[in-house]
């Protein structure tokens, strides 16, 4: 007698039946219940977000157990260890089941958070995996500390020179971070604060911290996402001045260069063009500076600069510069509350944003992520237990995010509801 799950593949369970799949609630063993579940969330676009809820609300038990198993269907487990889809509690047993590949294992190590650096660190296969060592360097979530635990290892696994960047001493890595913890950090300014200057140090730490992706991208210029045009507004470049905008735009997209010389031809300026370099016209001195800079002086602007070149950076699509600007310890609340709404910036900045707790007590700061049709989905479903009422019945007619965010946001809105109404 074949398997539900292969009913299921071959399209033969009835639509009755298949909406209980997709609700957990066959009468089948737990480990064909999650299969069904992730073949759902993968396969099935009519039952697919159900089967993605169910999952995120599975018991902790029977999820634990599918990730110790290494009898587990491998899809289940790819599924399990996703950054999207992962829950934290599951990592150790992930990390030590050895029908998830090293490669799966590293892929998974290039993003994972802060916390599942620490899991990674502390996971005997881990740290006896040179590949996924190799990989967890490229994370921009990694600490001082971190990275060192993480020099350490690799050291430990090779018989070759040091991994660690030419020039860069492991203990004066240690001290650098610890001032720029105290410096970055503890400290919360108040909001538009440009006054003061921030201690070398905090760039330093910075710098030594993210050495690897630095030495990456050394020579890539600033490229903001969405483009030049979309970054500064068509108003910002005069229809005679569209040598002047190429200049500007640097290294970003041809489409921007395109686009401003269509509106010059409109425009037909009475006068030729002139070989001498216009003047400085609204923002070009920010945008002038940010474009000479390579990564490592991005990087400084963005710890250093005013709230114009933050909003400027925070765009950049250079993951350790933007990464940066979270980092600044002028950043106002009122910035954040800007990034976290929008649609135009990496998303590694949406995940590094509820990363620290500073932005987290502000309630604006986490309705506009969940708000964010960018914000990652695990990310928005797991930050809307924090919602007021009122903001979960406005998700839940919001039609730019997806519709597993609407459905949790009006399920729990009608759950509050209920509650409140029998009080």
């Amino acid at each position: 007698m074949p398997r539900t799950i292969d009913l299921i593949r071959a399209s033969k369970l009835p639509s009755n039946m298949m909406q209980f799949a997709a609700k957990g609630a066959l009468q089948v063993p737990p480990d064909e219940n999650i299969e069904i579940l992730v073949y759902l969330a993968k396969h099935n676009k009519i039952f697919g977000e159900v089967a993605r809820m169910t999952l995120a609300g599975w018991d902790e038990q029977a999820s634990l157990a599918a990730a110790s198993d290494p009898k587990t269907a491998r899809e289940v487990l790819n599924y399990l260890i996703a950054s999207e889809n992962l829950r934290p509690k599951l990592l150790p047993a992930l990390l030590e089941n050895p029908s998830i590949p090293d490669t799966e294992l590293a892929k998974f190590a290039i993003s994972a958070s802060r916390e599942g650096i620490d899991a990674m660190l502390h996971s005997p296969r881990v740290r006896a995996a040179a590949g996924v060592l190799e990989s967890l360097r490229a994370n921009p979530y990694l600490q001082a500390e971190q990275s060192s635990a993480l020099a350490s290892l690799l050291n430990a696994n090779q018989t070759g020179p040091s991994i660690l960047v030419a020039g860069s001493e492991p203990e004066v890595d240690e001290a650098v971070a610890a001032k720029t913890a105290e410096t970055v950090h503890e400290s919360a300014p108040a909001a538009g604060d440009e006054a003061g200057e921030v201690p070398d140090e905090a760039v330093s730490a910075y710098l030594v911290e993210h050495a690897p992706e630095i030495a990456a991208e050394q020579d890539k210029p600033f490229q903001p996402v969405g483009g030049i045009v979309d970054l500064l507004g068509t108003d910002y470049f005069p229809v005679s001045q569209n040598k002047q905008m190429t200049e500007i735009a640097g290294g970003a997209e041809k489409a921007a260069a395109e686009s401003a010389s269509a509106a010059s031809a409109v425009a037909a300026p009475s006068k030729p063009a002139v070989a001498v370099r216009p003047q400085p016209v609204h923002r070009d001195n920010a945008m002038q500076k940010i474009n000479r800079l390579d990564v490592k002086g991005r990087i400084q602007l963005a710890l250093k600069g005013n709230k114009e070149e933050r909003s400027l950076l925070i765009r950049d699509g250079t993951k350790v510069v933007a990464l940066a600007v979270l980092e600044a310890p002028k950043l106002s609340d009122g910035e954040v509350e800007k990034f976290a709404l929008q649609k135009n910036v990496l998303e590694a900045v949406l995940r590094q944003i509820p990363l620290k707790r500073r932005f987290m007590k502000n309630y604006i700061v986490v309705r506009n992520l969940v708000s964010n049709p960018r914000t990652p989905l695990d990310l928005g479903l797991g930050l809307m237990k924090h919602l007021q009422i009122q903001d979960l019945k406005n998700i839940s007619a919001n039609k730019e995010v997806s519709e597993t965010v609407r459905k949790l946001a009006m399920k729990t809105y009608k759950q509050r509801l209920d509650a409140a109404n029998k009080k």
